[in-house]
């Protein structure tokens, strides 16, 4: 009988998971990839009608928009035609402008949109965690003739004796 070796082992099931995974995820990846109107959809939803409506292109219900409809079947020509999603939507910004797009792009000075909101709200638990110290830390207060507020286990100590001289 020949002995195996549990490292070589491990290594077989640790390469059968890694292919696993990696067959799992381009499977979930690219169900519905070559479906036009799933395409169409996830484009549509991914740019804005440039009427000022403020709304997701596929989304905009106002009445009698002007730009909604032409968009739509320019978005569905592209995906007919087969063009990536790249390509259609660098074409809608170079004829739209960038606020064509609902989500600022990885690139350049866009990348602050999305580190921005990020680095502004690690500052306000920074600083509510610096001024709730301060709040916990702070001095008592100075009385009168030089007297001091009790705390803790002294000011239980005169609430006892407060209890046991009024208990009649």
């Amino acid at each position: 009988m020949t002995e195996s070796n549990p490292q070589t082992k491990s290594a077989t099931s640790g390469r059968k998971l890694a292919q696993t995974i990696v067959l799992c995820a381009a499977v979930f990846g690219l169900t519905g990839a070559g479906d036009p109107a799933t395409r169409f959809n996830e484009l549509g939803h991914q740019m804005m009608c440039v009427c000022g409506c403020g709304q997701i292109l596929l989304e905009c219900n106002h009445v009698g928009c002007p730009d909604s409809d032409g968009m739509r079947n320019e978005l569905m020509a592209a995906v007919s035609r087969g063009d990536s999603d790249s390509l259609v939507e660098q074409s809608f910004v170079q004829k739209y402008g960038p606020t064509v797009l609902a989500a600022p792009t990885g690139k350049g000075f866009d990348r602050t949109a999305w580190i921005v909101p990020f680095v502004a709200l690690a500052l306000g638990l920074s600083i509510v965690v610096l001024v709730i110290r301060a709040w916990k830390n702070r001095p008592a207060p100075a009385l009168a003739d030089g007297l001091r507020p009790l705390r803790g286990a002294e000011l239980e100590q005169f609430r006892d004796q407060a209890r046991k001289e009024t208990d009649l």
